[in-house]
């Protein structure tokens, strides 16, 4: 039995309401609910979704009313229904509360049990302008016969009204046991609203244009996006595309009008998805939009033609528009750039969202509407040519078509149907609170704004949590979902058509799952297809696990430049490691693993054979305590690993072998991180030079041992190996060789020539066992640069190479010697080699006048023959304009010119010399990081050309495919390889003016 309350105690329902007294006591004595009788009021009111706005909007009425609100509160006793309502509107949308205070007596809508058709939609909007049909045109114009400025209001408070009614009908269910609206009708009621606005705005557009007499124009307005596919949002702007005949002036003033009417009353109208943009004509006739889309169109524009619906207007026309490119949408997955344009667009709306809002992003974030809009879109494309049965414009009808039709499994339709349906409902809720288009979350540490949500979006709190952590559980699981099945969308049906792993499950026919696959840019899908069924007819268990990875593996390969090639790769390390148990379980359990393997896989043809016979690398691409561990070792461990290992075996073939087996651990690892973008260019060219010079030391020091195990006596000379060119100054790329110069110095009381031949055995085969033929990236030991070249003798003592550049060097020596470093054999004489050139290099008061003109000579020279026939000179890493050769020669002519005033500039990096270069001031420090910048572009694309490529190359390719691949894998921040390629020329051109100005003065 529930006591009457006294003067000062709670009201009943307060608590529930989250108020206190006296704030609460007085409101509800106001209205004069403080008894008993009011008990139902008060606990419908306490399940509103803010119940303070409500009961202080249900104040606002009561004042608002007068003598009218004994009405309204009669009818809240007595209408159950209308109660529901009314709380749930006024407890969920600020907007709708004021509308109602400022009209009080439209409550009286909300009494309405059904939802006006759409006809009675279209005449309620038209009869607030009194607009009758006009002479001489189609059905659905009209001309308004109040058409001054007033006709704005009037429009405005008749379309919120009718939204009022559709809301409160939607909301009810959250304060009393009401039908739940589902979202399709929701999205189609708000269509049909949205319909009949655009109705009224052209009957007054056509008031304004044409007051008398009949419109000589047809103009018909075609709905797009959400409206055409009629789930339109409550806030939303309407996209729209008119056709006219004659698209003259009067058309056009019709359209614009019909734009301003409707987003003075209603809405925006957005007109962008016409023809050109908002750089087209606003109107257009039949055969103007026919002639664009044939010559012009880009494929995300047959994309958005997929949802458009002739919504008012001239509907004969409408549907001759629509009969006339639908045939076009349905052929747009045969374009040759259909699949880049798709994942572009994608890749571009992901871009608008700012990091930080993602997460809380429900339509364009990750797991977001648009991932399943743009998933169910792409199918429709691929497989609606041939399957009439998917021409459908709404999302959730096309996923029920595509579940029909084998195309996505059945289970997983429904359950993205599910999430995108909960994903719109939250979205709406969004939107009524204050009638604004958003499509953003509240923030995480917001309970105040998740507690309303919760409500609103009629969350129960379930025994282990309440409402809030229900909501967010909710979004949580949803958004996973989505992302999930985004995958999974594409490639179930695949593995299902080859695999057969439900009996019960509809398959697709070869030649659906061929289109399917070179939508998703495959570009030999019969051969994917091949690999598909290889890959998951492996017997047993391992069949099983490749079947439940292989959906996301390929979403992953999909976003690859060179899908074809990651699966190619994936089924051959596959296969090599088909007795490791080891390899599928850390792709199913490390998702960072499986993600990073197939975006290398993808994105290199450099990469897949070293991951082949260095399978150990895979493990790396996980994470550990400190990050990737690809990142974890350490120069100097890495050169203790190589040495160590290689030490390990008399026999020099093994030996070297083992060093070798190493160097492709790190090269696979280097790569891996390089591809990944984890690695910047200096770290990977240090990596890269670390990892030559630890083979070249232990390749020269198993064969001394070996030659002084055969002889039974010691080496009779020492010897060092001098690094020249980029491994010299730790710079190298990928498709170095390795540039060295062999130094030998007997040792006390053995013969010269003796020695000296002795080192030259050891010196050939030093390059003989390193550049044996294998599988790894080749290991080319040249000696190009010693005196007299190649006619020179391999090996000669520390006295010959004195007594040679003291009499014979040349300018072209001189500058080689800049970069002369020791890299390897007996360190005591690798440094008296390089004291001994030291005077050669940095002679006292810098080179002479002579020397330098000899260099610029050479230098033109170079600049005029030695750039390979057909190359480009804009696009040549190496020996193009403002590339690798002019960024380093122009350092090393002021390292000639100035080193020896200079000490900082005694020094064989690039990088580090540009800086003594900017610290002396010997050139601006704009000039210098022009010249810096260049270096870097043109080294990080060159290594990603030999990357992708798989083997050595200078030259950047044309626009197309591969320049795309390059200019991802070289960090480019999308794959748009036009925007790398001129950023590259850009950068180049800009250094060259530096490198010209130096070398003419």
């Amino acid at each position: 039995m529930v006591r009457p309350p006294t003067a000062r105690s709670a009201v009943p329902g307060a608590g529930r309401l989250g108020l206190l007294e006296p704030t609460a006591a007085d409101s509800l004595r106001e209205l004069a609910w403080d008894n008993v009788e009011s008990i139902p009021l008060l606990w419908a009111l306490s399940r509103a979704p803010d119940a303070d706005l409500a009961l202080l909007t249900l104040v606002r009425l009561r004042e608002q009313l007068g003598p009218r609100w004994n009405e309204l509160d009669e009818a809240l006793r007595s209408e159950i229904s209308l109660r529901g309502r009314l709380f749930a509107l006024i407890g969920s949308s600020s907007a709708f509360a004021d509308h109602l205070v400022a009209e009080p007596d439209t409550w009286k809508l909300l009494r309405r049990g059904e939802l006006p058709a759409p006809a009675e939609l279209v005449a309620d909007l038209l009869d607030a302008v009194e607009a009758v049909p006009g002479p001489h045109t189609t059905s659905t114009l009209y001309r308004a016969s109040i058409a001054g400025p007033e006709a704005i209001a009037l429009l405005r408070k008749r379309y919120r009204d009718q939204l009022m009614l559709l809301a409160a009908h939607d909301l009810a269910a959250t304060v009393e046991d009401e039908p739940v609206l589902p979202y399709q009708q929701v999205g189609r009621h708000l269509t049909d609203l949205a319909d009949a606005a655009l109705t009224a705005a052209l009957s007054v557009a056509v008031a304004r244009v044409c007051p008398d007499g009949p419109v000589p124009v047809r103009l018909a307005v075609i709905a797009m996006g959400k409206c055409g596919a009629r789930e339109l949002n409550y806030v939303s702007d309407v996209d729209v595309v008119f056709v006219a005949e004659p698209a003259d002036n009067t058309a056009t003033r019709l359209a614009a009008e019909l734009m301003t009417v409707a987003g003075n009353a209603f809405f925006e109208v957005d007109a962008a998805l016409r023809p050109e943009g908002k750089a087209g004509a606003l109107v257009r006739t039949l055969e103007s939009h026919l002639a664009y889309y044939k010559r012009w169109a880009r494929t995300w524009e047959f994309q958005a033609l997929l949802k458009n619906r002739p919504a008012t207007g001239d509907l004969e026309l409408g549907e001759q528009y629509r009969a006339a490119v639908m045939p076009m949408v349905w052929n747009a997955s045969e374009r040759p750039d259909f699949v880049a344009d798709v994942q572009t667009m994608r890749r571009r709306v992901e871009d608008l969202v700012p990091a930080d809002l993602r997460e809380r992003e429900l339509k364009l974030g990750h797991g977001s509407l648009r991932d399943v809009e743009f998933a169910v879109q792409l199918l429709q494309l691929v497989h609606g040519k041939a399957d009439e049965s998917l021409h459908v414009q709404g999302t959730v009808e096309a996923l029920t078509a595509l579940a029909a039709g084998g195309y996505v499994g059945r289970d997983d339709a429904a359950n993205l149907t599910a999430s995108y349906e909960f994903l719109r409902l939250l979205e709406h809720r969004l939107q009524l609170q204050r009638l604004k288009r958003t499509h953003t979350l509240p923030a995480t540490d917001d309970e105040e704004g998740m507690r309303w949500l919760a409500r609103a979006a009629h969350m129960r709190p379930d025994g282990r949590q309440d409402a809030v952590g229900v909501l967010r559980s909710e979004i949580k699981r949803n958004g996973l979902r989505v992302r999930r099945l985004h995958a999974k969308l594409f490639y179930r049906p695949l593995l299902e058509s080859v695999a057969r792993l439900d009996a019960a499950a509809l398959r697709l026919s070869p030649q659906a799952a061929v289109r399917q696959l070179a939508a998703l840019g495959y570009a030999a899908p019969e051969n994917a297809l091949g690999h598909l069924k290889a890959l998951t007819g492996e017997i047993g268990r391992k069949g099983r696990i490749q079947a439940l990875l292989l959906p996301t593996l390929l979403e992953w390969l999909g976003e690859t430049p060179n899908p074809d090639q990651g699966l190619l790769a994936y089924r051959r390390i596959s296969e090599g490691l088909e007795s490791q148990t080891w390899f599928l379980r850390e792709l199913r359990d490390e998702g960072a693993v499986a993600e990073r393997l197939m975006i290398v896989l993808g994105s290199s043809a450099y990469l897949p054979d070293l991951l082949i016979n260095a399978p150990e690398t895979i493990r790396m691409f996980a994470d550990g305590p400190t990050g990737p561990l690809l990142l974890s070792p350490k120069l100097y461990d890495v050169r203790t690993g190589i040495l160590a290992g290689a030490a390990r075996y008399d026999d020099p073939k093994r030996a070297i072998a083992t060093a070798r087996s190493l160097r492709r651990h790190e090269l696979a690892r280097v790569a891996s991180a390089d591809v990944l973008g984890m690695l910047e260019v200096p770290r990977v060219c240090s990596a890269l030079s670390s990892v030559w010079v630890a083979v070249l030391e232990a390749a020269l020091l198993a064969l001394i041992r070996a030659s002084e195990a055969e002889s039974g006596a010691p080496a009779p000379a020492d010897i060092a190996v001098i690094g020249m060119g980029r491994l010299g100054g730790k710079e190298l790329g990928y498709g170095s060789d390795a540039d060295v110069l062999f130094v030998c110095d007997p040792r006390p009381g053995a013969d010269e020539t003796v020695a000296v031949k002795w080192a030259i055995g050891v010196a050939e085969q030093v390059q003989r066992l390193l550049g044996a033929p294998s599988t790894d990236p080749p290991l080319q030991v040249d000696a190009g640069l010693r005196p007299e070249g190649r006619n020179g003798p391999l090996v000669r003592t520390l006295g010959a190479y004195q007594a040679y550049y003291q009499q014979w060097a040349q300018p072209w020596e001189v500058q080689a010697l800049l970069r002369a470093h020791q890299i390897a054999g007996d360190q005591e004489l690798g440094v008296r080699f390089l004291h001994m050139i030291d005077k050669v290099r940095y002679p006292e008061g810098g080179v002479s006048a002579e020397a330098v003109r000899e260099i610029r000579r050479i230098k033109a020279r170079v600049d005029s023959e030695r750039l390979p026939r057909g190359a480009n000179p804009a696009t040549h890493t190496k020996l193009g304009r403002g590339g690798l050769a002019d960024i380093e020669w122009t350092v090393q002519l002021m390292q000639l010119r100035h080193a020896h005033e200079v000490p900082q500039l005694h020094n064989t990096s690039t990088l580090e010399s540009l800086d003594a270069i900017e610290r002396a001031d010997l050139l601006g420090a704009d000039d210098v990081e022009l010249l810096r910048d260049a270096w870097l572009t043109a080294t990080r694309a060159r290594n990603a050309l030999v990357l992708v490529r798989g083997k050595p190359a200078d030259q950047l390719p044309g626009p197309g495919r591969l320049l795309s691949a390059v200019a991802k894998v070289a960090g480019w921040p999308n794959d748009d390889g036009s925007e790398f390629l001129d950023h590259y020329m850009r950068v180049t051109r800009r250094a060259k003016t530096v490198v010209e100005r130096v070398f003419g003065s």
